[in-house]
């Protein structure tokens, strides 16, 4: 992401559960809020994705198709990182790279849990706006603006108060993707410095996927032929791994994973259609606690 300007990608995966919401993996999954954190036009973007009527134009066809297939890759990892933060039911909960997340807002089990947004600058002026008059059903939520390429995670957690003493569940979901080694292996050294036993790392990341690839680049010529903007244009994938590969990561933190799952399996289990969603791409979601 540029400096200085809100993530276009946060956007995308509000209006992803926002499309979602009610229609997917009902009794699973679950996000009213998601829409009250949209603007205007981007709510009618997603009222034609749920409407289920193909527009015709190929932008407005092919923003129909996308916001579709984001909301069978949200929904899925959503109900399982829910499922992970509700069993682990830590007082605190850290999420970064949050964007435009909603669990503050909509998880009644997180009534007696500090939350805190970690985010860059630019997104979350952009969250706080948008969220300005909803309440919380959180204990708290702080806000923390970090620059992952400039700022110090660890200090910015301690001003906002968060509590190293205290088991933390690390919510790290859609970010592993852009950022470089050294960006990853330092977040990391920051989440088990202020881990104490029983917290929690639940981690979304991707996978080599060829496909996916030459999906996303599929979309960026795409984009430039209708004349219509690419919403990933400044978030490129830079980063993925195997299972191996993430679970010797975690471990070198003393993380120990649990349950590491690839989404495609889950969206199975939900009963999700996903056929678009595989040419993004789903990736795993890897669930690593700290025991001792």
């Amino acid at each position: 992401m540029i400096d200085e300007q809100a993530s276009r990608t946060a956007v995308l995966v509000c209006q992803g559960r926002a499309v979602g919401d009610g229609r997917l993996a009902v009794g699973r999954f679950a996000d009213p809020v998601a829409v009250q954190l949209l603007r205007d036009d981007e709510r009618a973007e997603v009222a034609s994705a749920r409407a289920g009527e193909v527009p015709s134009g190929w932008r407005a066809r092919m923003r129909y198709e996308m916001l579709n297939a984001t909301a069978a890759v949200l929904v899925t990892r959503t109900v399982a990182i829910d499922d992970a933060v509700r069993e682990a039911g830590n007082p605190q909960l850290v999420v970064l790279g949050a964007g435009l997340d909603a669990r503050a807002w909509r998880m009644a089990e997180l009534a007696g849990t500090v939350v805190f947004e970690v985010d860059h600058p630019a997104s979350q002026g952009d969250k706080r706006a948008r969220a300005e008059g909803l309440a919380a059903v959180a204990k708290s939520v702080g806000f923390v603006p970090v620059d992952f390429g400039r700022d110090a995670l660890g200090p910015a957690l301690a001003a906002a108060g968060h509590d190293p003493a205290v088991a933390t569940t690390w919510i790290w979901e859609g970010v592993l993707p852009y950022l470089t080694n050294a960006q990853v292996e330092s977040t990391l050294a920051v989440v088990a410095e202020r881990s104490a036993v029983g917290s929690r790392l639940v981690a979304t990341y991707p996978v080599h996927n060829r496909v996916a690839v030459l999906g996303r680049r599929a979309l960026r010529v795409f984009s430039r032929l209708t004349g219509g903007k690419d919403p990933l244009e400044h978030e490129r994938h830079i980063s993925a791994w195997t299972p191996e590969q993430m679970g010797a990561l975690l471990s070198g933190y003393g993380l120990t994973i649990t349950a590491d799952r690839d989404l495609h399996d889950i969206v199975r289990e939900l009963g999700i259609s996903a056929r678009e969603s595989r040419f993004y791409g789903l990736g795993r979601i890897a669930v690593a606690d700290h025991t001792e």
